[in-house]
């Protein structure tokens, strides 16, 4: 072959290879859509799913594929068109939101991932959902009787921190949603805690509230307590039911001084946690928390206790004043009995110090019920 005829052929070659990738270059799917964004506007949470149909057109030369869609939140439902859109063609991706239990603005995205350029579109749905009334028993939980005519908002308490001081005041929504007028009770109140139900009797269909009274000076324990009472209507007391009152009795600090806080007694500890290792099941083991009033003024120890019975604390030093620069110890006996495995147990400490007025030691252990008590 003489070296025109090679010169030609090479000219050819270089040609339909151009030719071929400016058709591959050319060859892609393009995916357009209607919006990228839709609003629902308002609409009320009874009014269930709402849903919104972006229309997408593949306005390139090749099949248009959309390989996944994802949605920013649990509370979007995406759908689209599985099957590839040929060139020219459409298909759509609906969008579902949930609004049950969402109420107020929302602005959610779903992610389209695709063999189109780019590979990853985001479209965004927006919208507010007006929140639906909620019924008599989503509002009072707690049906006090069998009948469920007297109904409470729960059937907790709460006073949450009391200072050791005060008395704190807390109050709770009732109704009666019987056709009958309904005296209002209670038994088993302690004697720093008063409950009354104001008014009294509720007449049918009427609501009212607990009115509850904390007074802590009455109260010698300290920090988390809780109580159980019984409810009392038309002087039948409930006995399948009970009404718990909690509260977290602290040290009242609020009234002391810049000077105060620089000369208070401070509680340091050698270490808050105690790690006895392997230990056999049915074993105590004694252990102490060592510490040291690094403070300026005497730090009492206000109360001690533990998180169950396994753990017996020694109070010798509970409410004894600990001079400045004096050390002392915190016991505890540890029974492993019938535990297996690894146990962690907790021993709360109340004292003086405004900076650890409350402090959590940690005892820790591995119980082995298979070895021998030594």
């Amino acid at each position: 072959m003489s070296s025109n005829n090679i010169l030609n052929m090479k000219k050819i070659i270089l040609f339909f290879t151009i030719i071929l990738m400016s058709v591959s270059l050319v060859a892609q799917p393009v995916m357009k859509v209607s919006e990228q964004s839709h609003d629902f506007g308002k609409f009320k949470e009874e009014a269930g799913r709402q849903s919104y149909d972006f229309i997408v057109t593949n306005t390139g030369n090749t099949p248009l594929v959309i390989q996944n869609i994802v949605a920013s939140c649990g509370c979007t439902t995406p759908e689209w068109t599985r099957e590839p859109i040929a060139p020219g063609k459409e298909g759509k991706i609906k969008a579902i939101y949930d609004p049950k239990d969402r109420p107020g603005a929302f602005n959610k995205t779903l992610s389209v991932y695709t063999n189109a350029k780019p590979e990853v579109a985001v479209l965004v749905i927006k919208g507010e959902v007006i929140p639906r009334e909620k019924t008599v028993e989503e509002l009072f939980t707690y049906p006090v009787d069998s009948a469920k005519a007297v109904r409470f908002e729960s059937n907790h308490l709460a006073f949450t921190n009391v200072k050791k001081t005060e008395k704190k005041i807390r109050v709770m929504p009732i109704i009666n949603t019987s056709n009958k007028p309904v005296k209002i009770g209670f038994e088993m109140v302690p004697a720093h805690l008063s409950l009354k139900a104001n008014p009294e009797t509720l007449k049918p269909g009427q609501k009212g509230l607990i009115e509850g009274t904390y007074d802590a000076t009455k109260n010698n324990s300290w920090g988390n307590v809780s109580e159980m009472v019984k409810v009392v209507l038309n002087g039948v007391t409930q006995n399948t039911s009970y009404y718990y009152i909690s509260a977290n009795l602290v040290e009242d600090f609020s009234k002391l001084s810049k000077e105060d806080l620089e000369n208070a007694p401070v509680f340091k500890l050698a270490s808050t946690t105690v790690d006895l290792g392997k230990i056999p099941g049915s074993t105590e083991k004694e252990v102490e928390f060592k510490f040291t009033n690094a403070g300026k003024n005497d730090l009492v120890i206000r109360h001690v206790r533990s998180t169950c019975g396994c753990t017996a604390v020694l109070q010798n030093q509970q409410g004894m004043g600990i001079k400045p620069g004096q050390s002392s110890s915190i016991k505890a006996v540890f029974n492993s009995g019938t535990y297996k495995g690894k146990v962690t147990k907790a021993i709360y400490v109340y004292t003086n110090d405004p900076k650890n007025s409350e402090v959590v030691l940690m005892l820790n252990a591995e119980v082995d019920q298979l070895a021998s008590a030594k």
